[in-house]
């Protein structure tokens, strides 16, 4: 019975996925598909239809569509070119500076506006016609910008982190913020270095070029726009606003500096508002067919077989979790970050719980493990974002990109086995009871 569920469910919904039927509409009919053949339709039917409602009647998803605008108003209020500004001052001039620069500047950004394909898409446009004018190889430039993005989604705040947090069940999202920090540092930190190994070794020099400002001005400029984090991350750690008023905070804060900056006018204001509407109401809806199937999946049994054939192919955790990661990093080659996060969630939660690991980890891991699966195809949103800004095609960027992914994967493989690098900081804020493994 389960098997034949499990084989319904992600067999009917794979099936649709390569046929090109949206994710959204594919999760809603594999679930009743499989609910067809597993239970009563009057039952399900009734029951369909208030897990959709309950699925988004949340105060804390409101924070979704509040920092989606944020990041928005970042790309186009001024704000992203004064931290790339800031990003070259810190760089220096190391061999691949600009490399690096874009590295350390989706950094920045990714702290300010929690959004990888965000930070790509500014980013890219930003530092694509530099790196041109110095000689760089786009596709170079533009595999590095792509890699570098997803620690948008780890240094808070983040999106993918407040979803997880909600379809976990209430892990904290101060804690899990405060957990992104270490691992998102470590991921740039992993890329950067590659990038620099590869620009030595195809002879990319220091630039002489020089910014026309001196350096206490361009961190003045910038200080505005990192002191966003500081409400933001102090705020709610003080207690002050909840993760959901934080995003409308920083709305508010982004927009002042963006009427301050005056580099956005009324009708791109309108246009992002139009934007964050539609990127939100798809996420709604996402979130409302992924209840449908959780409620399936739990009902069938799903998450439990699972579990169970996980377990009995070794008791040893870290061979779990190997198994676990290489799963995820497939999957995340074939699902975007927003449904993902919702399906494997329910499965595999109760597997890391089970083994002893912090839910704050796990949520850290599973986003990281997506978060790179954003950088690859078929269905990569930073890739082709990325490609798209950067005027370059896959086929090019790819003996760049293969590199850098093993590079993330490194720092990801750190962050799995090495309890404290996501739960250090929470620890010493006292969000978290423990350094390390829990039984």
């Amino acid at each position: 019975m389960v098997a034949q569920a499990t084989l319904l469910l992600f067999g009917s919904f794979f099936v649709m996925l390569l046929a090109g039927v949206p994710i959204s509409a594919g999760i809603g009919i594999a679930s009743i598909f499989t609910a067809l053949f597993s239970m009563d339709p009057a039952i399900f039917a009734l029951t369909a239809a208030q897990r959709c409602f309950s699925g988004i009647d949340s105060f804390s998803l409101l924070a979704l569509p509040f920092f989606s605008l944020g990041g928005n108003i970042m790309n186009k209020g001024g704000i992203a070119k004064r931290l790339v500004r800031l990003a070259r001052l810190a760089v220096g001039k190391m061999p691949g500076y600009l490399a690096a620069t874009n590295v350390l500047a989706n950094m920045f950004f990714g702290a300010v506006s929690g959004s990888s394909v965000a930070a790509t898409s500014a980013m890219g446009s930003i530092m694509a016609p530099l790196e041109l004018d110095e000689g760089y190889d786009p596709n170079y430039s533009a595999a590095v910008n792509i890699c570098s993005a997803p620690t948008g989604i780890l240094i808070p705040p983040s999106g993918p982190l407040i979803l997880y947090s909600i379809t976990a069940g209430g892990v904290s999202v101060a804690a899990l913020f405060m957990g992104g920090y270490l691992p998102g540092i470590l991921m740039g930190l992993c890329v950067a270095g590659l990038a620099v190994f590869i620009a030595v070794k195809k002879g990319y020099k220091s630039s002489a070029v020089k910014d026309p400002d001196p350096a206490v001005k361009i961190i003045i400029d910038a200080v505005p726009s990192l002191l966003a984090v500081i409400i933001v991350m102090g705020g709610i750690l003080a207690g002050f606003f909840t993760a959901t008023e934080a995003g409308v905070v920083l709305c508010l804060y982004c927009g002042l500096l963006s009427i301050l900056y005056r580099e956005m006018t009324f009708k791109s204001f309108y246009n992002l508002l139009a934007d964050t509407m539609e990127s939100s109401a798809t996420i709604l809806f996402l979130i409302a067919a992924s209840s449908i199937m959780s409620y399936v999946m739990s009902y069938s049994g799903i998450p439990a077989a699972i579990s169970n054939a996980l377990m009995s192919v070794s008791s040893n955790r870290y061979v779990i979790l190997l198994i676990m990661n290489v799963f995820l990093l497939v999957m995340g080659m074939f699902l975007d970050l927003t449904p993902a996060v919702l399906i494997f969630t329910p499965i595999f939660l109760p597997i890391t719980r089970s083994i002893g690991m912090s839910d704050v980890q796990f949520g850290i891991m599973l986003i990281m493990n997506l978060g790179i699966g954003s950088v690859t195809p078929p269905v990569g949103s930073c890739l082709f974002v990325g490609c798209g800004v950067g005027k370059v095609k896959i086929e090019g960027v790819t003996k760049y990109i293969v590199p850098l992914f093993a590079a993330m994967v490194v720092a990801l493989f750190l962050v799995t086995f090495i309890p404290a690098i996501a739960l250090c900081v929470p620890y010493l804020c006292g969000l978290v009871p423990s350094l390390g493994w829990t039984f």
